[in-house]
């Protein structure tokens, strides 16, 4: 099998990508991710107006680190002008890629018009992903979904539209905009958009890969070239090496240890001070305790104290507690 290509970036064989994230996806857990085998990753998306009026947040989310590559700056907005700005910005950050929302289909973007929103104007996602190409040095790509709703999926012509104005791959998480996340993702779209015979650019799949099993099948049911994973990923970066041991020996890997959990956690505290700050690292590193301690018995408690400490050297006497409360339950992890 060839290489996935990617412009001049070489994915491997079949790549696995870190999907964009808002609130997960940021360096502290791209660290993680990429300590664990993610061949590509991107950055949380980033409004294309705030980069333009150099909001803080907007500018934070550019930071990009050699360690990561090929990193990709997603993008998104509703006004082409905006994104062509924004889109300027992003590439003298300095990423490997420039990929652009159109899957967002949060009510705050897509009711914008942006995300999914566009969608529902076709002429206009194809203008503005030209524009894009058109301007940027770096390869374009785009992440998108199905279609707006049921009677409007049009990826496939889509896909064939975007390919013809320059993308250099294309991601497709198999639901619609209306579906939001619930029901099951729709892999077929995706292999008519893979089989269709005037692709030539990757087409990566995304949605409901939960399982190294999953990722297999859909691997050789869709024929994708990749698969972006997402909420699989989330509070356990070793997904990333459980499907490619998976992929590679037909056999799974071993679970994480204890020790090897806490471990991966801690880095992913410490990063988060480091590029947060320390009292927004401690707070937003809050929200992933939950997921790396998943199954863990009688962890109610800890959590709670987790949760709740402000101070970064009692959380780390924390995770050190927590790793000699439950040393040995690897076993049963």
């Amino acid at each position: 099998m060839a290489n996935v290509r990617l412009g001049n970036i070489d994915l491997g064989e079949f790549p696995l990508l870190l999907a964009p994230m808002e609130d997960v996806s940021d360096p502290p857990f791209r660290y993680v991710c990429k300590q664990y085998g993610a061949d590509l990753m991107y950055t949380e998306f980033i409004s294309s107006e705030g980069l333009i009026r150099d909001a803080a947040k907007s500018r934070a989310k550019l930071d990009v680190f050699e360690y990561e590559r090929p990193i990709g700056i997603q993008i998104f907005g509703s006004e082409i002008a905006s994104m062509r700005q924004a889109a300027a910005i992003a590439e003298a950050a300095g990423p490997d890629l420039v990929d652009i929302n159109y899957g967002c289909p949060v009510k705050k973007v897509a009711g914008r018009g942006a995300g999914a929103g566009i969608l529902q104007d076709i002429p206009k996602m194809v203008a503005m992903t030209k524009e894009l190409v058109d301007t940027c040095q770096l390869p374009v790509t785009v992440k998108t979904r199905l279609g707006w709703d049921d009677n409007t999926k049009y990826i496939v012509e889509v896909a064939e539209r975007l390919q013809d104005v320059g993308i250099q791959a294309i991601s497709i998480h198999g639901r619609t905009r209306a579906q939001m996340y619930k029901g099951e993702a729709d892999w077929s779209l995706i292999a008519e958009v893979k089989n269709n015979p005037r692709m030539h650019i990757p087409v990566f799949g995304n949605g409901d890969i939960t399982s190294p099993e999953k990722a297999v099948e859909h691997r050789e049911r869709f024929g994708v070239d990749g698969i972006m994973i997402g909420r699989g990923s989330i509070g356990a970066p070793w997904f990333f090496r459980e499907v490619k041991h998976y992929m590679a020996t037909g056999e799974h890997h071993a679970p994480p240890t204890f020790d090897e959990r806490v471990e991966a956690v801690t880095t992913h505290f410490e990063r988060s001070l480091d590029w947060k700050g320390e009292r927004l690292g401690v707070v937003e590193m809050r929200r992933h305790y939950a997921n790396y301690f998943k199954g863990l018995p009688g962890f109610k408690s800890h959590r709670l104290d987790l949760v709740t400490l402000d101070d970064p050297d009692a959380i780390r006497s924390k995770l050190k507690e927590i790793a000699q409360l439950y040393a040995g339950f690897e076993q049963e992890a």
